[in-house]
């Protein structure tokens, strides 16, 4: 009986393991058979690393896979935050079309170590909205926790700040919509015509070729900034100096463009369209032993190209403009004979609806503007700017004035013979560099910035023509600069430079100098000694407006030469559209002769310089 009993007991022992081990199964295999909420539905025995999480502060977190190849663009569902995960580098390029957050190419954001990046709208709006930032550029701090193959940087924090590239893009309905409160790119977008190569990448190939005395293959590199400067003489900052050519802005200026951050693939947005023909450089390999068709040949394919596009019929041009890195002579040639200087690129009648920027425009033509040389420094970033100008404020000057250049025998008019006499007869009140003879220290940047900047006031007589690259570097330097015509300065960079040309400047008529009766000495030392310091300091703080940043990075809250030239092509093609709207033409409503005057006064009326600008 007892083994009976004994029997029984056993039975319901192994009935109640039994029953709880079932028990157990289904518990564990319904927990983890069961959806997580914010997570992506795994199974028990599935991959999840939690160390490829990306928390941004929202309230989910979105699982990043370490090692993916997808190229996709989807949104991350949240009740109040629309939040967009950016998957591969190359998933923005079909959103760059009309993106008012890309600040950079699509092609380079600067985060080489991840492959996905988590953007959460709320915060784009939440950071724009904030005052103490630039509204060029957003600041995003983002805590990263590496995966598994990068544990030791967990907890760390990256900041991709404004020297970074980022794409910014929301998704609503699977359609691109932009609100127009944070489309900061209205007005603003430029469109960038893809030309043949043969108009400027086989160019550079062939750099060689460009020039007959200078080897343009070193001055072309660096997104053509050319060589790197020593400063073994401590005249330069530690930074951003490069020996460039006063040649070489169209490939400056259009490296800029590749980083302007309101560019479109979409021209039906575009307020205007940029054409990137290194016209200057095409030119100057034809200028001598050539004859005029060599020189037109390009030219003349350009604008051939540019009629066959759906965009050249939306405005036959007059939204279009190019960058030709040398003066408007070389590009206005009037004859047909062998022996005529340049090509008659700016004569077209397609070169004449379009507007051209030259380093120096014609006072007597409407379709050129000019814009400033490229000097020799070219910052990377804002705090170089400021240190720069705060080093030129500080800076000691020994000479009162000061003259780099040679004589011009050959043209009657030049007063440069003049000016290195009465310099010479100054003593020391006056420094001269002379660019003539076997030793020509103006070749080396080192002797000019360092003669500059120990100058108060800095002569910028014309030469072969009116402007001088001079006049920028004397800027640079932090000293005053002495024009003898208008055409040198003031009825040139009117983007650039104040209207007001005597808060930074002087205006010496050459006349007087031409028949001795003049003494730029004495002329110099009239001026009160308050009166210099304050144009000084407003030339110091013109530097930014002179300068051409360096193209691999971006200036934030500053605005260089490049960032001022497109708001001046912008604001005109503007203009001339509004006017096309309601049929006027006030471009044309006046004689082209008088395009001087028209430009820099509005009026047309009896001027003092009238003579200055009289064809005889």
């Amino acid at each position: 009986m007892d083994r009976s009993i004994i029997g029984k007991g056993r039975i319901k022992s192994w009935f109640v393991v039994l029953a709880s081990f079932l028990m157990w199964f289904f518990l564990i295999y319904y927990y983890y058979s069961a959806p997580v909420v914010g997570k992506p539905r795994d199974t028990f025995i599935g991959d999840n690393n939690s160390a490829n999480f990306v928390n941004l502060g929202d309230s989910n977190s979105v699982l990043l896979p370490g090692n993916s190849n997808e190229s996709v663009v989807e949104p991350v569902k949240d009740i109040n935050v629309k939040d967009v995960v950016v998957k591969n580098k190359d998933a923005t390029k079909k959103w760059n079309k009309y993106n008012p957050f890309n600040n950079f190419s699509a092609g380079d954001y600067g985060l080489e170590n991840f492959d996905h990046v988590v953007v959460s709208e709320r915060q784009v709006v939440h950071l724009n909205n904030q005052t103490h930032l630039p509204e060029k550029e957003v600041e995003f701090v983002s805590r990263v926790i590496p995966n598994s193959e990068n544990k030791e940087e967990s907890d760390n924090e990256v900041a991709i700040s404004q020297k970074e590239n980022i794409t910014k893009e929301t998704s609503r309905k699977d359609d691109m919509v932009v609100d127009s409160d944070f489309d900061l790119c209205l007005g603003r977008y430029i469109y960038v015509h893809d030309l043949p190569s043969r108009f400027n990448e086989d160019l550079l190939k062939h750099c060689k070729l460009l020039s007959n005395w200078t080897d343009m293959c070193l001055f072309t590199s660096n997104m053509g900034l050319g060589p790197h400067l020593p400063n073994f003489d401590r005249v330069y900052s530690k930074t951003g100096w490069f020996a460039t050519n006063q040649f070489s802005l169209e490939v400056i200026f259009h490296n800029r463009m590749k980083q302007y951050k309101c560019l479109t693939n979409d021209s039906s947005l575009a307020s205007a369209i940029f054409v990137p023909y290194y016209a200057g450089l095409d030119v100057s390999r034809h200028l001598w032993y050539s004859n005029t068709s060599m020189r037109d040949a390009a030219s003349l394919e350009l604008v051939k190209w540019l009629r066959e596009k759906p965009e050249w019929k939306k405005m036959w041009g007059r939204d279009h403009f190019l960058v030709a890195g040398r003066i408007t002579w070389d590009f206005r040639r009037l004859g047909e004979k062998d022996s005529d200087w340049g090509n008659k690129l700016m004569l077209l009648p397609e070169s004449r609806n379009m507007t051209t920027l030259v380093i120096e425009s014609s006072p007597w033509d409407n379709n050129d503007f000019a814009i400033p040389y490229p000097t020799y420094f070219h910052p990377s970033n804002d705090n170089e700017v400021f240190q720069w100008q705060h080093r030129m404020r500080r800076q000691k000057r020994r000479y009162f004035f000061s003259f780099a250049g040679a004589p011009r025998p050959n043209l009657q008019d030049s007063i440069r013979n003049e000016i290195i006499d009465q310099c010479r007869a100054s003593r020391r009140k006056c420094r001269l560099l002379e660019c003539s003879g076997r030793v020509n220290k103006c070749y080396k940047p080192v002797y000019v910035m360092k003669m500059f900047q120990s100058s108060v006031f800095c002569l910028q007589p014309p030469g072969d023509s009116f402007t001088r690259r001079s006049a920028f570097d004397s800027i640079l330097a932090g000293c005053i600069p002495v024009f003898f015509h208008p055409g040198s300065a003031y009825v040139q960079y009117l983007w650039h430079l104040p209207k007001d040309y005597s808060k930074y400047s002087v205006l010496i008529p050459a006349n007087g100098v031409k028949n001795g009766k003049v003494s730029i000495e004495k002329i110099l030392l009239r001026i009160p000694k308050e009166k210099v310091r304050a144009m000084r300091e407003e030339v110091i703080r013109q530097i930014p407006r002179v300068i051409y940043a360096d193209p691999r990075s971006r200036l934030v809250t500053i605005e260089d030469a490049f960032d001022t030239t497109v708001k001046g092509v912008l604001e005109r093609v503007e203009t001339i559209r509004m006017e096309m709207r309601e049929g006027k033409n006030s471009s044309f409503n006046y004689p082209e002769e008088l395009s001087w005057k028209y430009n820099s006064f509005g009026t047309l009326g009896e001027h003092e310089w009238d003579p200055f600008f009289a064809r005889t």
